[in-house]
């Protein structure tokens, strides 16, 4: 009794990391669309049950999938000026998402996201990334945007034409967005 009033959420966690690596092992294997809870299940050594109370359906389960997958491993590179960062950044962000493998998991986060929570949760990566590249130009001493801005003019735009109309995206459509909202700056 006393090791659950330690670690609480401790088999949660481990139940959550066993059916996230399942999904990804079966997802390899036998492809997303082949995919069932009771396959899952098996794999990550719990019942069905279990999956269904917790995610609800396959289709949560994968939104649950989805947005791990899309949160940054690592913060974004320093490249001395804002200008360099964030373009890079952008350029790195739109390979990542715009790729099969970031289209699937962007899918999977909305469509398994009733309360639009998921959503939320991959936003907030994106800003918290932007954060740091703001607040590290800010402390180098340049002019920089607030996050929102940044949001609305890179990240949006680059969100909306990778789900909806992409061709033509490309590292170069990523870096005007970043001059538009920067303004034109000497590199």
């Amino acid at each position: 009794m006393s090791r659950q009033m330690v670690r609480p959420g401790g088999r949660s966690a481990r139940v959550q990391a066993s059916v996230h690596a399942a999904v990804r092992e079966l997802a390899s294997e036998v492809g997303r669309d082949a995919l069932t809870v009771p396959m899952v299940a098996q794999r990550a050594g719990v019942t069905p049950s279990t999956i269904y109370r917790r995610w609800g359906d396959l289709q949560e389960l994968l939104s649950d999938v989805a947005v791990e997958r899309l949160r940054p491993e690592t913060a974004p590179g320093d490249h001395g000026a804002l200008p360099s960062d964030l373009a890079a950044w952008a350029e790195q962000f739109l390979d990542e998402m715009a790729s099969p493998t970031g289209r699937s998991y962007i899918r999977d986060a909305l469509l398994g996201d009733p309360d639009g929570s998921n959503a939320g949760q991959c936003s907030a990566y994106a800003a918290e990334q932007v954060d740091v590249i703001l607040a590290r130009a800010a402390e180098r001493g340049e002019r920089a945007p607030d996050v929102e801005t940044v949001m609305d003019g890179v990240v949006a735009p680059l969100m909306y034409r990778i789900l909806f109309r992409p061709d033509g995206l490309d590292a170069a459509y990523a870096r005007r967005l970043v001059t538009g909202v920067l303004g034109p700056v000497g590199r």
